[in-house]
């Protein structure tokens, strides 16, 4: 541990639209789904039987016929004070980056951003190559040159005219808006007019590391004092044919049609298109300020490659540079680090020597196998100038929500890589980030690289004081609650609800589902319960629901694999927990929850600080990915084994019954099977503490491991206070015996060896 280099830097505000989502908390799910976003060129980029040869290497044409496309969005052009007229005379990039910029903005202030001062507001975003609107205009001027071959023809004049006005035609005409809106530093510059900033304004070429050069220029603005808040991210709405040409000719694009980082199937990258900003200010001022904080940035490091035997072959040891200045910077070093989101492009070529760069500067030591790695690329693509921004973004929301998300697409490791004795494995899932509780924050990196041997690498940690950003839901699907004073009165509810869902659905899913759980009253008459994945299923449950309560308005019903729950009277309840023995284990079991719920997941970084076996429990219940059956059946008896799996299921009730407990669930009877029995025991009292809890299960599973291993062993039950009961055994000094409750809280059992049993 060294002493930082710079003060700290706070996200306060993050934008995301990427293939398949349109904005941040949808392209986090896509992520944790581990969803392929990658689709067939549509016709508003270019025509695959004008382009498309699958024969490498041929001339003008591509190999290439899917790629990452980002979905329609609204634009309302007014709002920005874009005039509609001249629309077709600016680039796709500068409008659809108002549209992120308005959103970080938002995200940044908490809702509006009037009231910021932005007189010291900076915008500073990559944007490599040209836009998209400097090909299209380039191509009207070839004119002449087309009108020279049809005369060479001898066509005659009138029909080369005719067929020069029909080719014009196909063409923007050139206005005085033209210029600025095929300028790429215009990109930042509208976004800067727009929003009144006053601060810096430019963009950044770094080709496919712009995003992260742009942060760098960003944080230096801040570390100076320059600027107090600072938009910066990528841009890139060019996925033209002149994009795939010059990928297809170098060339760099998968023959097979997908991006497999890491892989033994890697051959090729995929390119895509996206926008991702985020807003940074310093920590201190960010804290003052009483600003939302998502992750904090300790430290980046660049640097170049020098002399190469080509301007484009990537260099080991240059990225390896931009590595240590990032760690020196940070004030820690890469063995503090637990997550890398790569470069990743999947090309043979790129991946080995970034994985190269990383193990020179990662060393595997007495922890091989212990930092995640992967690439957003899997999913989405090669986004160019916005590929830092998107895993920049990525790993701020997986500090945020503090989960290792998956990179897919990677049956089986490349070999060549030889993972096993490095510091690093492929997560292809998604598990939860179990940190020790009382240790050093978690901590993430980014690393960019681009042609001409430009290297980037960002060093992240979570935030973990008072000003953290709330988080929304990030699970698959999520619960919808709504009651009412009578079955008319929900009905009516409902009706009035689902025109808006079929217009603005998707930007009402998140808050619709907060909203209707804060105002759902479970003592009124009428009551419905929705669990839906998006809101186009939401709608169709919803408008299900409705039929039938208008059916049928004093009948109770469920469906549970519809998602549905209606009751037209409330109903006195008596709740009653059972919990589970041995052999309920598996491995992964309770991820979702450890992945949704701070409480789930505070049980597994509070034993991951406890000394002993029950400090490694969480890497048996949530272990890293393996890519072979044999693996996965070790995975599962290492589990099985009695001596884990007792204090693992321990665990996992115990994250249940936070979770229920959290939620307001009252219970008046506990009762376990086998080993449950204990933490029915902690649920109704018995045991002081979850410690006292753990390290009963833990000797638990211990002695009867032992026992079955030495193949003797008893029980027997005696009723009896606890409390003299505790007092008898430690006058006995009998450590081979462990409490279990028996559905009765006096009545105990005893286990261990059948000679202790019976000399008690």
């Amino acid at each position: 541990m060294t002493t930082p280099a710079h003060p700290p830097i706070a996200v306060i505000g993050v934008s995301a639209l990427f293939p398949g989502a349109v904005e941040t908390w949808g392209f986090w799910k896509n992520i944790l789904e581990g969803r392929d976003l990658l689709s067939p060129v549509p016709e508003t980029h270019w025509r695959l039987e004008d382009y498309y040869d699958p024969r490498p290497g041929t001339p003008d044409k591509t190999y290439a016929q899917r790629g990452g496309f980002l979905p329609e969005i609204d634009f309302d052009p007014l709002g920005f004070g874009v005039p509609p007229n001249i629309l077709p005379a600016t680039d796709t990039a500068q409008l659809l980056a108002l549209e992120v910029a308005r959103r970080v903005l938002e995200d940044a202030a908490g809702g509006d951003f009037a009231h910021m001062d932005k007189e010291r507001m900076s915008v500073v975003l990559g944007v490599a190559s040209a836009t998209e609107l400097v090909g299209h205009m380039s191509s009207r001027l070839q004119l002449p040159i087309f009108e020279r071959v049809l005369r060479s023809a001898a066509l005659p004049e009138g029909e080369v005219e005719a067929l020069r006005e029909r080719l014009a035609a196909c063409y923007t005409p050139w206005q005085e808006s033209t210029f600025p809106g095929l300028l790429g530093n215009v990109v930042a510059g509208r976004i800067a007019n727009r929003f009144d900033l006053g601060g810096t304004n430019c963009v950044v070429d770094a080709a496919c590391a712009s995003s992260l050069a742009a942060l760098e220029i960003a944080v230096n603005e801040l570390y100076v004092g320059q600027s107090d808040v600072v938009i910066t991210g990528g841009v890139d709405a060019l996925n033209d044919i002149l994009m795939f040409m010059c990928f297809s000719q170098t060339p760099a694009l998968s023959p097979s049609g997908d991006c497999r980082p890491f892989s033994d199937q890697a051959d090729g990258t995929m390119l895509g298109e996206g926008v991702g900003m985020v807003a940074l200010k310093r920590l201190d001022r960010a804290e003052q300020d009483g600003d939302r904080i998502y992750a904090v940035l300790r430290g980046i490091g660049t640097s170049s490659d020098g002399r190469a035997k080509s301007i484009y072959a990537p260099v080991s040891s240059g990225q390896a540079k931009a590595l240590r200045r990032c760690y020196e910077a940070a004030g820690y070093g890469p063995e503090d680090v637990e997550l890398i989101e790569a470069h990743g492009t999947g090309t043979k070529a790129g991946d080995a020597a970034e994985f190269g760069g990383l193990t020179a500067v990662f060393e595997a030591g007495e922890h091989p196998q212990r930092c995640a790695l992967g690439s957003v690329k899997s999913q989405i693509g090669h986004t160019k100038a916005a590929a830092g921004a998107a895993g920049l973004i990525k790993v701020i929301m997986a500090l945020h929500h503090k989960v290792l998300p998956p990179t897919i697409k990677v049956d089986r490791p490349n070999p060549a890589l030889r993972l096993e004795e490095t510091a690093f494995y492929l997560n292809t899932q998604a598990r939860p980030w179990v940190r020790p509780a009382g240790d050093h924050p978690r901590r993430g990196s980014v690393s960019s690289f681009g042609f001409g041997g430009t290297n980037f690498h960002i060093a992240l940690e979570e935030y973990t004081g008072p000003a953290a950003a709330l988080r929304r839901w990030s699970a698959p699907a999520a619960l919808f609650a709504w009651s009412a004073a009578s079955p008319a009165a929900l009905l009516s509810a409902i009706q009035a609800l689902l025109p808006q869902l079929d217009a603005h659905g998707d930007a009402l899913f998140d808050h619709l589902a907060s909203a209707s759980l804060a105002a759902f009253d479970p003592g009124e008459a009428a009551r419905l319960a929705v669990v839906a994945g998006d809101a186009r299923e939401l709608g169709a449950r919803l408008q299900a629901a409705a039929l039938q309560i208008e059916r049928a308005p004093r009948d109770p019903w469920d469906a549970p694999p519809q998602g549905t729950f209606y009751s037209p009277a409330p109903q006195a309840t008596r709740v009653a927990l059972l919990f589970p023995g041995q052999g309920s284990q598996y491995v992964g079991m309770g991820a979702d929850l450890a992945m949704t719920f701070d409480d789930a997941r505070d049980v597994w970084d509070t034993l991951a600080a406890t000394p002993g076996p029950l400090g490694d429990l969480h890497r048996a219940v949530f272990p890293i990915p393996v890519f072979s059956d044999a693996d996965r059946q070790a995975q599962e008896a290492h589990l099985t084994a009695t001596q884990r799996a007792q204090p693992a299921i321990g665990a996992v009730s115990l994250g249940m019954l936070r979770l229920l407990k959290r939620l307001g669930l009252n219970f008046e009877r506990v009762g376990g099977h086998s080993y449950g029995e204990l933490p029915a025991l902690y649920a109704a009292g018995v045991f002081a503490s979850e410690a006292d809890l753990m390290q009963a299960s833990q000797a638990r599973g211990q002695r009867m491991a032992e026992a079955s291993a030495a193949g003797d062993g008893a029980m027997c039950a005696v009723t009896s206070p606890i409390e003299p009961l505790q007092e008898w055994l430690q006058a006995w000094a009998l450590p081979d015996l462990v409490i279990a409750n028996h559905n009765h809280p006096t009545q105990v059992v005893l286990s261990g060896p059948a000679a202790s049993v019976a000399e008690a």
